[in-house]
This record gives C-alpha cells, structure tokens and sequence, in this order.
C-alpha cells in the first residue's frame, strides 16, 4: 500500500526555543488570605504556589495551532470554547508545524490537537514524541482523495479512464507543489491509466471555485481533496473508490499534549482522551468557519463557534460529560 503524502508544507524548525517551565510563569497571588476556595497544585521547584481550579486542574492552558490546517484551527476553537466555560484561561497560538511540536515537548505549549498519524507527521512524533504524550485520535478517516459529484456516473477510480470524456478529460488538483499533486502524479495516475487525462494544477481557491461552479451548473467535476474539508459540507460531491489504494491508508488525528499535561490537567486530560467528533459535526462546523462566514485572516471565529455551539448542544455536552 502506498504512503500518502500530505497536502501540506513542513516548515524548518526555528532554533530560537522558550526553555522557561511553562509553570515557573504561572504564577498566582491569593487576592485575600481567606480566599479558601481557591485550590493550589504543589510548589514549582524554587517558585510560589499556581493557582488551580476547583478539579484540580491547572487555570491555565495554552493550544498549539498549526497555522493552514482547518481541521485543528476548527476543533481548536471549538475547545477553547468549551474549556473557557469550565473556568480555564486558554491562549491559542498559531504555530508552524515544527515549532509547534518543539514547543509542547519543550513546555512552552500545553496541547496540540492536530496531529496526523502514523504517516504525515511521523517525523516529528519520532523527534519529539518521547517528550509529548499522546491522548489519542478524535478523528480516524483523513486521508487523500479524488472526488466527483454526487450524482457522477461512476463510483471507482478503475472507472474513470474509460468515461474520461464524461469529465472534460480533465482532472483539477491543487497547488503544483502540494503533497496531494505529487501522490496524484505518481501514484494515482499510473495505477489507474489516466494518461490521456488533463491534470490542471492551480491553487485551493481556484479548486474550490471550480468545485462549486460545476456543481451549481450540473456538470460532471472530478478533482483532488483530502478529508476532512468543509467543501464535502458545502458542495454536492463523494470520493471515488480506491480500490488498488493509490491514494493511501487513512490516517488519524491525534491530540499530543506536553509530558505534564495528565499531572498538570487531570480533568480536561481525561476529557481530551474521550474526545471523539463525527465526521457530519466536523465538516459542519469548517463549513461555517471557512465558508459561510469568510474564513479570513484576522476572522474572528470564537462567536461563529459559540453560534455553531448552540445549534449542537448534544456534541458540546458530550466533550465534558455534561
């Protein structure tokens, strides 16, 4: 079975690192000597006590997360929602993916939750991982795939050579550079006969464009993706079948948290490992995010997902056993 490769850059990894235990800045002060209510977790080596929550949690949390990636900008969002609520103060951090990695086994970061495994992030888990703890997949079908309208007259890969013509001969892709090109290039390609097809490579938007456009005339569309992806929310399309795996095995997305999280966040530490999102709820929830309402740099997404929230009281209440 062939490897998938990730639609995704790898950025290098800065060198410049913060070495400071996270909790040596945690820092609290007791606003009153009989403020009995506010619990305290055990002294720093050579610092004062931190504040707690009444669960024995720390009050502070900080998310790692990686800049261009939907999925965990989405369920990011989502748990800061949910964790504010609680009474935690979290900070999200928009990260490249390797300083990302760096900084929640070096302490800097408490929490990242997209973590693609075994394949696409491999590298850095190998790097890091003896450094990280690793509280499990909330979601376990991401994979590459080429997709076509729903009401295609095909359902496999295996068929699309011979009713090329019924698609413009014509295959659309991301970016030329992208991961998702290259395993299309030299994988799916070959395996499956389409030669003859034209692969046009532009960019995401203009995929999407075209996606849309297709889909809105009723014309015959088949072009790259990867799931998760708002766009299955929004457009009309399915995957076609794979059946001599061309594209890849599915991967899952991990949640990797610092050393210290289970001692340092017992309570949203077993929350997180229970943490599971349907596919329906996550490709609901990117869709408002990053269609409906923009998606923009500079969005501000807390009340589009407090407005999502409110439409989904069984998934939020799930998340923290409400």
């Amino acid at each position: 079975m062939n490897t998938p490769v990730s639609s995704k850059p790898r950025p290098e990894e800065p060198t410049n690192r913060r070495h400071a235990a996270k909790r040596t800045r945690r820092l609290a002060t007791l606003a009153t000597v009989g403020a009995a209510a506010l619990a305290l977790t055990a002294c720093t080596p050579g610092g004062p006590p931190v504040a707690a929550l009444d669960n024995g949690d720390q009050g502070e949390i900080t998310i790692a997360v990686f800049a261009g990636w939907p999925e965990g900008i989405a369920v990011s969002q989502l748990w800061s929602a949910v964790l504010e609520d609680e009474g935690y103060d979290v900070t999200l951090t928009d990260v490249d993916v390797a300083p990302g990695y760096s900084g929640v086994a070096s302490g800097d970061y408490d929490l990242v939750m997209d973590s693609w495994l075994p394949n696409t992030h491999a590298d850095y888990v190998d790097r890091f991982g003896d450094d990280m703890t690793d509280l499990g997949a909330w979601y376990t079908e991401a994979r590459n795939t080429i997709v076509v309208n729903e009401d295609a007259p095909i359902t496999s890969l295996d068929e699309l050579a011979a009713n090329a013509d019924l698609f413009g001969n014509t295959i659309v892709g991301l970016e030329p550079g992208a991961g998702l090109t290259q395993i299309t290039e030299e994988q799916a390609i070959p395996t499956y006969g389409l030669e003859s097809m034209d692969f046009v490579t532009s960019s995401t938007a203009a995929l999407l464009t075209e996606l849309q456009a297709r889909t809105d005339a009723g014309e015959n569309v088949v072009a790259t993706l990867a799931r998760p992806h708002w766009a299955y929310d929004a457009y009309p399309i399915r995957d076609l079948e794979d059946p001599e795996g061309a594209m890849g095995p599915a991967e899952e997305i991990h949640s990797m948290a610092s050393s210290t999280f289970d001692e340092d966040f017992a309570t949203a530490s077993d929350w997180l490992r229970d943490f599971e999102l349907s596919e329906d709820d996550l490709l609901s929830l990117c869709n408002v995010m990053f269609n409906e309402n923009g998606g923009a740099e500079g969005t501000d997404y807390e009340p589009i997902v407090r407005a999502w929230m409110d439409e989904h009281p069984d998934v939020v209440e799930a998340l923290t056993g409400a």
